[in-house]
């Protein structure tokens, strides 16, 4: 494990990497025309965002002693560019200093994000602590560490102050679960200044879909569950490898068959990828035309992503494995979500936007993918059935399931998955609104919202959640998601729209309240 070197000083230098091609597949019967991917030019896409950093407009205002370094170049629906950035601080990266650019197809800056907190002025750049030092102290995070990772010297500004920190990366075992701890050890004290970890728990022939065609590879008698039109897509056991076989066929629709779960992982990631192309113009789960791989057969009651790959059980009974569409695409949401801009934050509030990004997502491609033996239904795990009392959690009522509907300010100290109660209720006001008929179900209203809230269709509200996470910053709150996805709905549907009235609804709908420079919707 290694980090990736930061060019310093020199604004707009590193490179990005922009894949446009699509996938030559076609979609699945029943899903909606492709929508178009940025058709622009990357480059000037890039140097105009760099000129907007150059010139300081917006949000980029940055001290004499600090720099950006463009990192990537992503492209999006409606003909979007969003360039992000990370800032460093007398040529040291600053965690939490990180911005993004949206720049049109036509090379016009539409839009600056920058994540902003305490200047860095007087903060010290010569550690006390030794990265050894630094390192031990960080696998004290852990119950059982595997391996560590040589500590960098970053400036932490996501906190109250700046201060200078070594940021070691350790992963092993953590109240017996896997874990890769991010651990920013104070340069000077030694102390623990904060932490995240990249895990994210979660909770052919199909189990659950019945025969389906899944991209695979291979020819003669030496086939692969490897995907080579989706690339990093493939699916196998613990060990990492893809299983392989001497014919194309695979999975006996056994709830207890690991080669069955991959049929379901592999089905579900594909339909979650080709969603993200046609509904949203994102090209891969990282946005760059790449994948991660999936691993079945994990010895446990749940599903994770590891920051690198994801990684299913089976439920309570031992009957199923945990690979539904809305599981699997709940945890390579987690991917979608370190892969935007800003990565994983901290916190449990950061957290439980994590957590509602994968229910998300999953119930996003469950519509996309409208297969009749699993419609459409903004539960999360209800076909797997996990500890055997059905859903794990409700998106247009949260709080059937023990978790809030409504934002509040102890939800920065709610454990994650009941975090993500009320994002999750946010996108279903917002898809479906507050009583949208139709057989499906209606959705609370919090105390001191609006009378009621329409619904704009879950595709339209999907592009406005995407437009809004290509704006995320490593610092995000959920009022920072609010004013995301009112800017994204304006550059997407514009100012005098009903996408804007809705998406502002939504989260007054959760009591999330505007901030004073919010844009009207006029």
């Amino acid at each position: 494990m290694k980090f990736r070197a930061l060019l310093t000083a020199v604004v707009g230098i590193t490179t990005a990497t922009t894949t446009l091609a699509l996938p030559a597949d076609a979609a699945p019967p029943g899903a909606a025309q492709p929508q178009q991917v940025a058709a622009g030019d990357p480059a000037q896409a890039a140097a105009a965002a760099d000129k907007a950093v150059s010139s300081q407009v917006d949000e980029l205002t940055r001290g004499p002693d600090e720099s950006y370094n463009r990192v990537a170049v992503t492209p999006g629906a409606s003909e979007m560019y969003y360039v992000s950035y990370e800032r460093t601080y007398k040529g040291l990266p600053m965690v939490g200093g990180d911005a993004v650019v949206v720049v049109d197809g036509a090379g016009k800056v539409r839009d600056t994000v920058a994540a902003t907190g305490p200047s860095p002025r007087g903060v010290a750049t010569t550690a006390t602590i030794s990265a050894e030092q630094a390192t031990e102290t960080a696998k004290t995070r852990l119950s059982r560490v595997d391996d560590t990772a040589a500590p960098r010297l970053v400036v932490l500004a996501w906190g109250e102050q700046p201060v200078l920190t070594w940021e070691a990366v350790v992963s092993g075992i953590l109240d017996g679960k896997p874990s890769i701890q991010h651990v920013f050890v104070d340069a000077r004290t030694g102390k623990i200044a904060d932490s995240y970890d990249l895990v994210r728990a979660g909770t052919g022939n199909s189990y659950y879909y019945g025969q389906v065609t899944i991209g695979t590879s291979g020819s003669g008698s030496s086939y692969s569950l490897t995907d080579t039109s989706r690339p990093g897509i493939q699916c196998g056991g613990q060990n990492g490898s893809a299983y392989t076989g001497t014919d194309d066929t695979w999975g006996n629709s056994s709830g207890t068959n690991l080669e069955t779960a991959c049929v379901d992982a592999l089905y579900s990631v594909q339909r979650e990828w080709d969603m993200l192309r046609d509904w949203l113009g994102r090209n891969g789960i990282n946005g760059n035309g790449r994948g991660f791989p999936a691993r079945v057969g994990l010895n446990a009651v749940n599903a994770y992503w590891t920051g690198s790959y994801t990684n299913f059980g089976h439920n309570q009974a031992n009957t199923q494995q945990a690979t539904p569409i809305d599981v699997v695409a709940h945890e390579f949401g987690h991917a979608i979500f370190q892969t935007t801009p800003g990565g994983a934050g901290s916190g449990n509030e950061n957290g439980g936007l994590n957590e509602a990004t994968g229910d998300i997502f999953g119930a996003i491609t469950e519509a996309y993918a409208a297969n009749s033996n699993d419609p459409a239904d903004y539960l999360v795990g209800e076909e797997v059935n996990l500890v055997g009392q059905g859903p794990i959690r409700n998106m247009y009522n949260p709080s059937a399931l023990g978790d809030p509907n409504c934002y509040s300010s102890s939800i920065p100290s709610t454990e994650v998955h009941a975090a993500a109660g009320p994002l999750n209720h946010w996108f279903y006001l917002l898809a479906e609104g507050n009583n949208p008929g139709g057989g499906k179900p209606s959705s609370p209203i919090c105390s001191g919202g609006p009378s009621s809230v329409t619904g704009v269709g879950i595709q339209t509200a999907a592009k406005i959640f995407m437009g809004a996470l290509n704006r995320k910053t490593s610092s995000w709150r959920y009022a920072n998601v609010r004013a995301a996805s009112v800017a994204a709905a304006i550059e997407l549907y514009g100012a005098n729209s009903a996408q804007c009235r809705s998406t502002k609804a939504a989260w007054s709908g959760i009591n999330v309240v505007a901030a004073s420079n919010e844009p009207a919707c006029t």
